[in-house]
């Protein structure tokens, strides 16, 4: 479990290609030190187990599920991404709750300036993710706990903090981009409930994500 406030932003240095899934290779810095084999990171938003730390990177398992349903199946070698590590018993949740258990993935719309100092982050969404998305609810963007503040029916917008974009990959994102998302915990189990009692129906057309064009499918042969 997570808080969606990121710690730090690591680089991707190797992908190794496994038979179905990938083994990450991820310079972290001083942050490797800390880290124990077995232990849960969320990277951009998606849940991995540390297999090994040492010197100043650790690896991490990707396996074909999370390569399909996340930002992980385009990744490349040099692309930075965003860290954190799990919640401990006693932390405070400066954020919400993050399972790290990605839904979809959304389109960098635009960063735009409000005010004098903050943001605007305009993300395009499916619409399940949407469906599942309130004004002034919680939403997490490529592990990031936001905060939407406009909804319409292709998109939401957050509003940032100068230190959400400068001490996060969002940064450097283009629009076109993909982001992982990730829809509060607590509104899917209240959907689950609804639609046990008949009081919520699946919408028709819905479907499974499917598998994400880039260069570690490329690299699979996928």
């Amino acid at each position: 479990m997570f808080t969606g406030l990121i710690e730090q932003v690591g680089r991707i240095d190797r992908i190794e290609p496994l038979v179905r899934s990938v083994r990450l290779v991820i310079s972290v810095g001083a942050m490797a030190a800390q880290l124990t084999p077995g232990e849960s990171i969320a990277v951009d938003g998606a849940c991995l187990t540390v297999e090994s730390a040492s010197g100043t990177a650790f690896q991490a398992f990707a396996s074909e599920e999370t390569l399909a349903r996340t930002t992980l199946g385009a990744a490349s070698a040099g692309r930075e991404v965003n860290l954190e590590r799990a919640l401990r018993l006693g932390d405070r949740l400066g954020g919400h709750i993050v399972q790290g258990h990605v839904d979809g993935t959304g389109t960098f719309v635009g960063l735009e300036p409000a005010g004098s100092e903050g943001f605007i982050l305009r993300i395009a969404a499916p619409q399940d993710i949407l469906d599942m998305s309130i004004v002034k609810g919680s939403v997490t963007v490529a592990g990031i706990s936001l905060t939407i503040v406009e909804l319409t029916d292709t998109a939401f917008s957050a509003a940032l903090i100068p230190q959400s974009v400068q001490s996060t990959t969002l940064r450097s994102l283009k629009p076109g981009d993909r982001v992982n998302l990730e829809t509060d915990v607590l509104g899917k189990y209240v959907a689950k409930m609804l639609r046990g009692q008949g009081l919520l129906k699946e919408k028709s057309g819905s479907k499974k994500p499917s598998a994400l064009p880039g260069s570690v499918f490329d690299l699979l042969g996928l």
